[in-house]
């Protein structure tokens, strides 16, 4: 973007300040990098629709400051691959947009480096600044937040389910062909569908620090909740109410077509149902096991490249421009998802299915980002697939919790 320069009076000042920002950088983890490139530019890579969104900030930032936003859109497919290969070589952007379960092979490649968020961490949701945050830094600046929900019909039942079995119970006297359907792959199940009814037994993958990090060298997963998850899975599969034959098409389908007044889904899904006519309620996931059945939550935002030459620059940018109310909301209209940003998604929530995704979502955790869960999904919903399938409950799942460790440990 073009934009008007001014002078370097300006621009000194700026800089001066941002060091005295970053002075308290949480963790103090990060080095000021030699500044080789041209101190008034900043190159960021976003999508189409999130371009759109920032060109009134980028404006505004540009003209106080003085400086050029280079925004390169980028394929959401090639973002994450392009990213990887030119940092370390130098090139590259000074920022990009990205998914919270980046940052563990970020970090571990020193790829990324910490933002300073400082009093602006309180305006964001509390699990949005848990996905960024990695060894007690925040690596990212988060701008909204996904993650599924009870989608119900509320013409074929009125009153949201008080636990799994009320649900079947209702599901079962609304007369249709199936009480639930939650979307499976016959071979690898679904653990990230599947997830809040685990968590509704007291059972993680791995423990929270108290920040809500992960700890890497804390594998919880084939503790004895998630054996009693284990057996109320085979249960379930026994039973029919979890069906490996409904894939995310047909259990969409099924819903769709009012043959079912529950899916387990996500926001992904709401237009094409409110297409066909259904009357939409979103609510909290029912527990199986008695506790809160917290979903994984997805987070999106920004992250700070550890090769970035302007690295003072891109920090105002993110923190005093990208971290605003307003510029969140704008991001919010351009994805149609909550907002990360707590003012910007209490006004989102005026619409009940943000709202009603958004309240599951407080109560969920981060998708643990850290680079030991890489070793985690090829054993978890093959384990999953078999309980299902009839295979014992408890030797299945201690023995992929076994492989999980061995994976870990190399």
């Amino acid at each position: 973007m073009k934009v008007n320069k001014k002078g370097a009076v300006g621009l000194t000042a700026l800089i001066a300040g941002s060091m005295l920002a970053l002075a308290g950088c949480a963790g103090g983890g990060s080095s000021t990098p030699t500044d080789t490139g041209s101190a008034g530019t900043l190159t960021v890579w976003v999508d189409d629709n999130r371009a759109k969104a920032l060109k009134d900030v980028v404006a505004q930032f540009e003209e106080e400051k003085g400086v050029d936003v280079n925004l390169v859109i980028k394929d959401n497919a090639k973002i994450r691959d392009d990213f990887t290969a030119q940092v370390p070589t130098g090139k590259g952007p000074d920022i990009t947009i990205g998914a919270h379960d980046w940052l563990g092979a970020f970090v571990q490649d020193g790829l990324v480096a910490p933002i300073e968020l400082g009093d602006k961490a309180a305006d964001f949701r509390d699990v949005a600044v848990q996905a960024f945050t990695l060894n007690g830094q925040v690596y990212g600046l988060p701008y909204a937040t996904e993650n599924i929900a009870l989608m119900r019909n509320a013409d074929l039942v009125s009153e949201a389910p008080t636990s799994f079995d009320d649900m079947i119970a209702k599901g079962t006297a609304a007369g249709t062909k199936y009480p639930f359907v939650v979307g499976l792959d016959p071979a690898n199940a679904d653990p990230y569908h599947l997830y809040p009814f685990q968590t509704s037994f007291g059972n993680s993958v791995f423990a929270q620090n108290a920040d809500g990090s992960f700890d890497g060298t804390q594998l919880t997963i084939g503790d004895e909740a998630g054996q009693n998850f284990a057996t109320w899975l085979g249960a379930q599969g026994a039973a029919g109410t979890i069906n490996l034959n409904l894939t995310q098409d047909l259990s969409k389908e099924a819903f769709n077509s009012g043959e079912s007044p529950f899916i387990l889904t996500g926001p992904w899904n709401v237009a094409d149902a409110e297409a066909k006519g259904i009357n939409i309620a979103i609510d909290p996931i029912p527990s199986a096991g008695g506790e809160t059945a917290a979903p994984f939550v997805g987070v999106q935002g920004f992250y700070l490249s550890a090769k970035s030459t302007n690295t003072l620059l891109a920090n105002e940018f993110l923190v005093n421009y990208l971290a605003t109310p307003d510029v969140q909301y704008a991001l919010y209209e351009a994805g149609d998802r909550p907002p990360a940003n707590t003012e910007a998604y209490e006004k989102a929530s005026s619409d009940p299915i943000i709202q009603g995704f958004g309240e599951v979502g407080t109560n969920g955790v981060p998708q643990p980002s850290i680079p030991e869960m890489g070793s985690v999904w090829e054993f978890w919903g093959v384990a999953e697939a078999a309980i299902i399938k009839g295979a014992d409950p408890v030797a299945t799942w201690t023995k992929m919790a076994a492989d999980i460790q061995a994976k870990i440990d190399g």
